[in-house]
């Protein structure tokens, strides 16, 4: 009977083996097609991915890290004079193309089938065409009064297991007078404010996403592997959600 460390040998050689056949099938295919590419210098790293948004009013609100930038979408019309007509975009996120298009006057429709993608695209859309200026007064009210803390109801905050234990107590218990709150509103200053919501939860808790994982901070009191993680400062939710309401 093989002991554990052979089998643990073996997997590892096999995955070795796997990874070295996938980067030889890589290279076959950009020297099969060196002649098909062409180098852009302008497509830089910060131009390309979703850092360029960071400094771009509403299209930083939501980290959305897997998109890419407004600053891509506007170089590639101008690049190809694309100024009149409608863009589909079948896989729309964020809605990065979608309002980046409309902003340069085109018409565009898009799919997106990820829940927080619709909320993001629906959010913004009522932000931008449906807000009133006693909605904006609601928000402004919000701040001033920090309403959340007066709050007589509290909404129990949802959790699957996986995410379970995510927060502290306070940054808990806070989002649970937050919603609470949120339900007594206007139903667009209420979806305003959820959105908010979403917009911090990751730096108010302990977790981060990294790819396809979800990490955990050594302070979350969860296990840990090798090297607990610590993914720095952890915000406290007034702080957070007047920041992201303030934008």
């Amino acid at each position: 009977m093989a002991s554990l460390s052979s089998i643990s040998d073996i997997a590892s050689e096999v995955q070795n083996i796997a990874l070295r056949e996938i980067d030889n099938l890589d290279q076959q295919l950009q020297h099969h097609f060196q002649s098909k590419f062409l180098v852009q210098p302008a497509l830089t790293r910060l131009l390309v991915s979703f850092q360029a948004n960071k400094t771009r009013p509403i299209y930083r609100w939501y980290k959305y890290k897997e998109a890419f930038s407004a600053s891509l979408v506007e170089f590639l019309f101008q690049r190809y004079g694309f100024n009149q007509g409608k863009i589909l975009d079948p896989f729309a996120g964020s809605g990065t193309a979608l309002f980046a298009a409309s902003d340069l006057g085109l018409n565009a429709d898009g799919i997106e089938l990820l829940p927080i993608g619709q909320q993001i695209i629906e959010t913004r859309k009522a932000l931008d065409t449906g807000f009133t200026f006693n909605d904006l007064v609601r928000l402004k009210t919000w701040l001033s009064s920090q309403i959340w803390k007066q709050a007589d109801k509290e909404f129990c905050l949802p959790e699957f297991r996986i995410t379970k234990g995510a927060y502290s107590t306070e940054n808990k218990r806070a989002i649970e007078q937050y919603l609470g709150a949120c339900y007594q509103e206007s139903e667009r200053v209420r979806e305003a404010l959820l959105f908010a919501l979403l917009c911090v939860l990751e730096s108010i808790s302990y977790t981060r996403k990294d790819g396809q994982y979800l990490r955990w901070d050594y302070r979350s009191g969860r296990g840990q592997g090798k090297k607990p993680f610590n993914k720095g400062e952890i915000l406290n939710f007034d702080y957070a959600i007047t920041k992201k309401i303030q934008e």
